[in-house]
């Protein structure tokens, strides 16, 4: 499922990170990699705010949906 339907305070394991190529770099780059642990900290509107590799990351919905859980 995406993370976007994952619920604050819950910690859930990245199995794929989609898009293309740039957004899955992007993505890379933050943090967001299969087999990483991400917690989501709070959703306003699907946007979200996340713990992942010990920092707290902003991201929109659109990149939300391309990370799968």
């Amino acid at each position: 499922m995406p993370l976007t339907m994952a619920k604050a305070g819950e910690m859930n394991t990245i199995k794929k990170v989609g898009g293309k190529e740039e957004t899955r770099r992007f993505l890379e780059n933050l943090g967001f990699v299969a087999g990483g642990a991400v917690t989501v900290v709070s959703e306003i509107s699907g946007n979200m705010i996340v713990n992942v590799k010990e920092s707290r990351v902003a991201i929109n919905k659109e990149m939300a949906n391309k990370i799968i859980i």
